[in-house]
């Protein structure tokens, strides 16, 4: 290329695609319990909600939230409500990020699968999310990482 002119990089011109993935983590086991979603809302929250309950059916859940709008919803609020002999709900002040366990695996699930990566497709995006979840979630493997240990 000659000094003075600009490379060209082709550029995605459809429809953009998103991925959000929901998500809680598990203090004990270092899990982290996820659903994808298309977009995040109250009907998508409580989907999660339930895909929670029945992978903890018969144990006591302490849910930390944010204070995302769904979160406050009153769908949302009124869920809750009929769990409240199993959930119990703690919210964090709003703009404290850094009290919330889960934001410090989404930073370190972007940092490794997302940032400075172009890939080809969301589906592709996708896999790489899903790969480094069930490295996460896998009892016995090498790269399981903990995200609780600035709280001990």
């Amino acid at each position: 290329m000659k000094r003075g002119q600009q490379k060209a990089i082709p550029a995605f011109s459809g429809k953009r695609e998103y991925l959000h993935v929901i998500g809680a983590y598990n203090w004990r086991s270092a899990d982290v319990s996820h659903l994808s979603v298309e977009r995040k809302n109250s009907d998508t929250f409580i989907s999660f909600l339930e895909q929670l309950i029945s992978e903890y059916p018969t144990q006591a859940l302490i849910l930390v939230m944010d204070n995302a709008s769904y979160h406050h919803s009153a769908k949302v609020q009124a869920f809750l409500s009929l769990l409240e002999q199993r959930v119990q709900v703690f919210w964090l002040p709003q703009y404290c990020p850094e009290l919330n366990i889960i934001e410090r695996f989404w930073l370190y699930l972007k940092q490794t699968v997302s940032a400075n990566k172009l890939y080809r497709s969301a589906a592709e995006l996708r896999q790489q999310v899903v790969r480094l979840l069930d490295k996460q979630n896998d009892p016995f493997g090498s790269q399981r990482l903990l995200f609780h240990h600035f709280f001990q």
